[in-house]
């Protein structure tokens, strides 16, 4: 007599980790967004982290610590945060003028606010410094009161701003459209008055769209380089930015030093962003609470 045969176990018992989708093509469809993501994203950030140890963990050392490349450093980090912190408040005003008022020249507001998006950044970049040199308009103006806008670290912080606005009202406006007034009215009932309300019921509900718009803005400062060059004046120690500083190591052929300074500006805003994401995910989950 034989043995009766056992049956095989089904695929997935025998592959738990398989998850089975009612939509065909999976296994391609992921094959192509790994090959994607690992010759776009992957490959060129492992060539950026293996270059710079060319020089050694010493030369490394040696090439981020340069009084030079610390203050570019500094500069692009410090004045990236203030520029994202200051669209923080302008960005939520926009936002809530632009979705709570009807008035004359609204349209024409909301799509100015995508200007920094559709101007390539040298335009940006000549346009600014044309209005913020010490003969343009409000150069001059600013002069008359002591203060030096282009060609300053001011200068430098107006672009930064400018860049990075459009990031934090397109990302408040889908939540202000959807935010409901009945809340607000609700609460208005319960004896709140204006500041109590914009705290305690609006605010908490705009935490994360406004946290993404922050880290959107902080990003885009960090990297910005055609629209900031022009207005910076880019002297060595005062005015040059992170990005200069690298096309200018690049056009030297220091290409380790250049590829030590871009791994440096890495490592910076990855943790940046995972701080400034670690918080957007803490509000949601007590506002879920």
């Amino acid at each position: 007599m034989t043995a009766p045969a056992i049956p095989a176990a089904p695929i997935h018992a025998r592959r738990p980790w398989v998850v089975h989708s009612i939509l065909p093509g999976f296994g391609l469809s992921l094959g192509i967004t790994l090959a994607y993501l690992g010759a776009i994203v992957v490959l060129p950030l492992v060539a950026l982290a293996i270059r710079p140890w060319e020089l050694g963990l010493d030369g490394v050392w040696r090439a981020l610590t340069a009084p030079r490349v610390a203050a570019a450093l500094r500069l692009s980090f410090g004045l990236s945060a203030l520029a994202a912190l200051l669209n923080a408040p302008l960005g939520m005003l926009l936002a809530w003028t632009l979705t709570r008022y009807e008035f004359p020249g609204r349209r024409i507001l909301d799509a100015l606010v995508d200007l920094p998006f559709a101007l390539p950044t040298a335009v940006a970049g000549i346009a600014l410094t044309a209005i913020y040199a010490p003969n343009g308009p409000l150069g001059s103006l600013a002069a008359k009161l002591g203060l030096k806008t282009a060609y300053s670290p001011l200068g430098i912080f107006i672009a930064l701003v400018f860049i990075g606005l459009p990031f934090v009202v397109r990302s408040l406006q889908p939540v202000l459209q959807e935010l409901d007034r009945e809340v607000e009215e609700a609460a208005t009932t319960l004896g709140a008055n204006a500041l109590q309300r914009a705290v305690r019921v609006i605010l908490p509900a705009l935490a994360p769209a406004l946290i993404s718009g922050i880290s959107l803005a902080f990003a885009r400062a960090v990297g910005e380089y055609g629209s900031v060059v022009f207005i910076a004046g880019n002297l060595p120690g005062k005015t040059e930015i992170a990005p200069l500083l690298i096309v200018i190591k690049l056009e030297q052929y220091d290409y380790a030093g250049a590829a030590a300074v871009g791994l440096a500006m890495v490592v910076i805003s990855f943790g940046s962003l995972a701080a400034i994401n670690w918080l957007q995910l803490l509000l949601a989950r007590r506002g879920k609470a």
